[in-house]
């Protein structure tokens, strides 16, 4: 008879264990997801599991059991050859969040190298590979070779996840988003941290989304997210942060594809107008935590100076222009950033009446942003890269009647209709301007993370 550790184990055993408020151990969660890896376990027996779990929660030795097995359960990429620390940035999704485009080129030019393998759209939230892919000839799919060639070339390379990377991950991701189990903190941490981790990196920056625009809109889940991850990805060995920033506004002053990247080069340029403040501000904070935990700034504080210098200096935009170039991508289209941008269909919206913009409902905006053409409704769908909003306001502003708050851009004239209804419904013109709100709120760390999850309650 097999020792209990040894015994054969069933799919069905495992639901049901979990489904009765059970906690299943590292080699039950392994074999769970090496079924899903390889497909030998069916549908929908996983995605039995996955409601269990989404139902009854994972404990902590759970979360890290399932974060260790689906970064195991393909290919990783090592970064041992690239002679310096690397590190990555990720962000829990929003409107306009665009500090990628930032954040790689300036930590590269302070001497860290950034692998970052990113996503496309999802719900009403952009896509950075959608973005990059706004540029003519811009290749998102590289082998590992091809990722480390760069990344030596560079310093920083943005690119999909690669079919052998995580492949765990793609089928539970998919049967997640079909089945309704994808607001779990357990899962969602396993899954972005499998792919992170699996990057061969030495730190981890986490940018995770409060308010209006974020997946989780109250503070609390916010937080507990963030602290799960930064405890998962800290006993996995990579020294990690999280700053927990604001989605009640689009970050910057545009959503969409192209104009988000002509919004980070006008910046890696030295333009700064004043409604892009809040975004070149979040990027110089992470880009200045990852210059600090890649060695090269003894604080945080110094990062973010070393990494306003490299956004200043030019460093920034030359590394930016390598990796485009590298990726396949034709730069002689920046040398005309209006040029390039034509849109089937423009409309400005004016304002209704006086006061000040009060609030806005930042996810009703990125699903007008989804519905003027720069998103998806169903995966492997085709999105306009000239496609989105540029906003003439932010938070707090006062504007008049009849004075313009955002020029939407669409693929065709009969598209424009319902995004400037969902715009007019997520915006509120009050009397009296709202309380500021900080850009970052709060930052966790290896300590107190672990002493927020000792006292959380779930």
């Amino acid at each position: 008879m097999l020792a209990k550790d040894n015994a054969p184990l069933h799919t069905v055993d495992l639901i049901r264990k979990k489904r009765d408020g059970g906690a299943l151990n590292a080699r039950e969660i392994e074999f769970l997801v090496a079924g899903a890896a390889s497909e030998s376990i069916p549908l929908e027996q996983l995605s039995a599991w996955l409601m269990a779990a989404w139902l009854n929660g994972l404990t902590l030795d759970e979360t890290r059991a399932l974060t260790l097995a689906m970064r195991d359960s393909g290919e990783k990429f090592s970064s041992s050859g690239l002679g310096k620390k690397a590190v990555d940035k990720h962000s829990t999704g929003g409107v306009g969040d665009k500090t990628s485009f930032l954040v790689a080129p300036v930590v590269a030019a302070c001497g860290v190298a950034v692998p970052m393998i990113s996503g496309r759209a999802l719900g009403h939230t952009g896509g950075t590979l959608d973005k990059l892919e706004a540029i003519p000839g811009y290749r998102t799919a590289l082998t590992l070779k091809e990722f480390e060639a760069v990344l030596d070339l560079c310093g920083a390379s943005i690119v999909s996840q690669t079919p052998a990377l995580v492949p765990a991950d793609r089928v539970l991701y998919a049967l997640r988003d079909r089945t309704g189990t994808v607001e779990n903190p357990g899962l969602i941490c396993a899954s972005i941290l499998s792919k992170k981790l699996a990057a061969g990196l030495d730190a981890l920056v986490l940018d995770v989304k409060t308010g209006s625009g974020a997946f989780l809109r109250k503070r609390e889940d916010a937080e507990y997210l963030a602290a799960l991850m930064v405890t998962t990805a800290e006993a996995a060995g990579t020294r990690t942060v999280a700053l927990l920033t604001d989605m009640g506004q689009p970050l910057g002053r545009t959503a969409g594809n192209w104009i988000e990247v002509v919004e980070c080069v006008e910046l890696m340029r030295g333009d700064w107008p004043e409604r892009s403040e809040d975004l070149r501000e979040l990027s110089l904070r992470l880009a200045g935590w990852m210059i600090h935990l890649g060695g090269k700034a003894d604080t945080p504080e110094k990062g973010y100076w070393a990494a306003t210098g490299a956004l200043a200096d030019g460093s920034a935009l030359r590394v930016f222009l390598e990796m485009v170039k590298a990726q396949g991508g034709e730069v002689a289209v920046f040398d005309d950033l209006k040029g390039f941008h034509k849109p089937g269909a423009t409309r400005v919206l004016e304002a209704w009446q006086k006061g000040f913009v009060a609030e806005w409902d930042v996810t009703d905006l990125g699903w007008a942003v989804q519905r003027l053409g720069a998103g998806r409704e169903k995966a492997g769908e085709p999105v306009d890269p000239h496609a989105g909003i540029e906003f003439h306001v932010k938070r707090g502003e006062r504007v008049e009647k009849g004075q313009p708050l955002a020029t939407l851009y669409a693929t065709a004239p009969d598209l424009l209709a319902e995004p400037v209804e969902l715009i007019k419904k997520a915006t509120v013109i009050a009397e009296y301007p709202p309380e500021a709100v900080p850009l970052v709120s709060h930052i966790f760390a290896r300590e107190n993370a672990e002493a927020y999850l000792r006292d959380a309650i779930r």
